[in-house]
């Protein structure tokens, strides 16, 4: 794995490429990433680096929290996240440092995760790609789950059943997206296509190699 940032879901937009042709990329707020831990092989057993995301009051942290932001030397912040590096790719950084989306380049590869639109209970059709039944000529199957086994034995529904439930809502990675332009000064990454999430929701976006 190499190098990634956290960054904020601003929505959807389009930008023209060298040839005129449009491509739908999504705009992404990641400035004002700061370093606020260094983990390594042999501290902690693997080498990953922690950055913090969006600044908060101190006085909405628990004192354990204080004194970890206090020990980096960095302003307190909402969102933390680690990032592993089997390579070098976090060797020039130190806490305190500030990272911003120009860590990577036009043309990246990158993962992105998020937090999945929540749709709230839905049946088995919209949720799996299940097929319905006929719609008329007296059936009485039209959008039910179906059967969901032996009555007599087991005489239970088996975990991991397919059923309806609640929909979204649930932690979803997107791969391979291509990074098309970079905004240093802005902040900004725009990046190839959709990603997850609502537009302010937090996502994680980490080289995909």
């Amino acid at each position: 794995m190499g190098k990634g940032i956290l960054g904020k879901k601003l929505g959807m937009t389009q930008v023209f490429d060298e040839e005129g042709e449009a491509v739908p990329v999504t705009v992404i707020q990641a400035d004002s990433n700061v370093v606020t831990m260094i983990r390594t092989e042999d501290s902690d057993g693997y080498n990953a680096v922690q950055l913090g995301f969006e600044e908060i009051p101190e006085h909405k942290l628990s004192r354990p929290e204080r004194g970890h932001f206090e020990k980096a030397g960095v302003a307190p912040r909402k969102y933390l996240r680690e990032f592993r590096s089997e390579d070098d790719a976090w060797d020039d950084v130190q806490p305190g440092d500030e990272v911003g989306p120009d860590v990577f380049s036009p043309g990246d590869r990158v993962k992105v995760s998020g937090i999945s639109r929540g749709k709230g209970f839905a049946g088995s059709i919209k949720r799996h790609g299940f097929s319905r039944g006929p719609m008329s000529h007296g059936s009485r199957y039209h959008r039910g789950p179906g059967s969901h086994g032996a009555s007599a034995f087991p005489a239970r529904v088996f975990p991991g059943r397919k059923l309806p439930g609640r929909m979204g809502g649930k932690k979803t990675t997107v791969e391979g997206l291509e990074v098309v332009r970079i905004d240093a000064e802005r902040g900004l990454l725009l990046v190839k296509g959709g990603v997850p999430g609502p537009k302010g929701g937090i996502l994680s976006i980490q080289s995909d190699e």
